[in-house]
């Protein structure tokens, strides 16, 4: 009779997942994932503006 070693737990985190990617939230899903801020202040913004304005808006 030959005993054959039994196999090694699986690890969850290599499992093939069979969902539908379609149901989950994408990170550009939320206001996070588009670079959006979160609650500033009006002098805040207007630094933002200020450095992120293209160079012929001079």
């Amino acid at each position: 009779m030959s005993s054959a070693p039994a196999p090694e737990p699986r690890d969850p985190k290599n499992a093939l997942v069979f969902d539908d990617p379609l149901n989950q939230q994408s990170s550009d899903d939320t206001d996070r994932g588009w670079g959006e801020r979160g609650g500033g202040d009006g002098a805040a913004d207007l630094k933002r503006f200020l450095d992120e304005k293209p160079p012929h808006h001079l």
